[in-house]
């Protein structure tokens, strides 16, 4: 639970290295998360070599902890070790689609998720890079994926160079429901981010962006319309690539 509720992005790094035992307990603590019918459709790309964490470096928009953690790992949704499993058994696999995709990615992340726990509780600080699947096509060339594989996020991994203040997260009221969704009203959507748009942060945020409210600054911004169909476009491509666009197929 200190671990769960002390979670901090880390963004800077000691140049420590992680002691290979270490590494492996936290792997093998990663491979304990559930998994869809234990098939452990997902790999772990684990990436120590300075010259590929330079190649890296941009295609995750030349985020500076790439390069400076020592560690950087790449959970991929992967059919390819299940799929040349069940050919060598005699069974004939049906996961070139994007279900299995689904399936695989959920896997993915559940694993990164329990790896990232487990590093926080032995010290280690970790960040997640949302950008693994906006270039998914030069990672998968960078780290030579086969087909049947997609890179699905990345973490960087080691000992921490700062200590940030907690991140601000809604309150549960804002996202658990009890039995059924219960939808939104003006005054509940004014409650749940009222705490936010009052940070600090915020004002300031508001100021270098000339905006009116966070809500602009989200949409007209980060993480605009344009770039979400641009990103979308590239991300069906990549898995029509990898094999897992096959929807039609009935045998």
């Amino acid at each position: 639970m200190k671990a769960l509720l002390s979670h901090r992005s880390i963004r800077k790094y000691k140049s420590d290295p992680i002691d290979d035992s270490l590494l492996q307990e936290i792997l093998t603590a990663g491979t304990r998360a559930s998994t869809t019918g234990n098939m452990q459709v997902y790999s772990i790309i684990v990436t120590r070599d300075e010259e590929v964490k330079r190649k890296l470096l941009p295609l995750h928009f030349n985020q500076q902890m790439v390069v400076q953690a020592p560690v950087v790992l790449t959970f991929c949704a992967d059919f390819n070790r299940f799929n040349k499993w069940c050919l060598q058994r005699k069974a004939n696999p049906g996961y070139d689609n994007f279900f299995s995709f689904f399936t695989a990615a959920i896997d993915a992340l559940l694993v990164a998720q329990n790896v990232c726990i487990a590093a926080e509780e032995k010290g280690l600080g970790i960040c997640y890079l949302g950008t693994t699947t906006y270039t998914a096509d030069k990672i998968i060339e960078v780290l030579k994926l086969p087909k049947g594989v997609v890179p699905v996020t990345t973490v960087v991994m080691g000992y921490p160079d700062e200590h940030p203040d907690l991140t601000d997260r809604l309150p549960l009221a804002g996202v658990v429901h009890y039995d059924v969704y219960q939808d939104y009203s003006e005054g509940d959507i004014d409650q749940i981010y009222q705490h936010k748009e009052s940070l600090p942060l915020t004002k300031r945020l508001l100021e270098e962006n000339q905006k009116e409210t966070l809500a602009q600054i989200f949409t007209d911004k980060r993480y605009t319309l344009k770039d979400n169909v641009v990103f979308s476009k590239n991300l069906l491509r990549v898995l029509e690539m990898q094999g897992f666009m096959n929807n039609d197929r009935t045998e």
